[in-house]
């Protein structure tokens, strides 16, 4: 009995989708309302599962010029460009740590991150100068090398060992990743 219930329930969820759906393309009430800006559209656009929409604009938004962008381009920018300053940041927040560790093990962890995190920073130089030309091939390749950078420190040095800065920019990334491909997919 739950499951018909659980069935029926997702069935009419599924039709409201639909005809929400339908509304938006064939002129219903949503196509009255104010234009959206690129980076609504696009954070909006991502997918829930993916990045949601308050996730995609608190991040973007760090850059204060994300709700002025003119189009979607100018949005991988500024995410190409944040994911470089957050990596750049992150490593010297290591460094830091490094040069204040006492901890032998920690030390070594740290030092491999560090290494990472050197070849990381090049590539996403290249990632955000070939987003700025507009040239997207490749770019979410290299975002999605770069959060592995922080996922590879939290596991040889654990969860607590490295700054807050790793996991912030691992977000970034994340984010980064997912703008580049929803601009590749929506200006084709």
């Amino acid at each position: 009995m739950a499951v018909g219930t659980s069935s029926s329930m997702l069935g009419g969820a599924f039709l409201l989708l639909v005809l929400s759906s339908a509304t938006d393309v064939h002129g219903g009430p949503s196509s009255s309302a104010a234009p959206r800006s690129p980076l609504d559209y696009l954070c909006n656009n991502l997918g829930p599962a993916y990045v949601g929409a308050n996730l995609c604009v608190s991040t973007l938004c760090i850059d204060p010029s994300c709700r002025s962008t003119r189009g979607l381009p100018g949005l991988a920018v500024i995410a190409t460009r944040l994911t470089v300053s957050n990596a750049t940041v992150a490593k010297a927040s290591i460094e830091h740590a490094l040069a204040h560790a006492k901890d032998g093990k920690a030390r070594k962890a740290m030092r491999s991150c560090l290494q990472l995190y050197t070849g990381a920073i090049p590539r996403l130089q290249w990632a955000a100068r070939s987003a700025a030309a507009g040239r997207y091939s490749g770019v979410p390749e290299v975002l999605l090398a770069a959060r592995y950078v922080s996922d590879k420190c939290t596991n040889l040095a654990g969860e607590g060992a490295l700054p807050k800065e790793n996991v912030e920019f691992f977000m970034m990334a994340f984010v980064a990743e997912a703008v580049v491909e929803g601009v590749q997919l929506f200006i084709g």
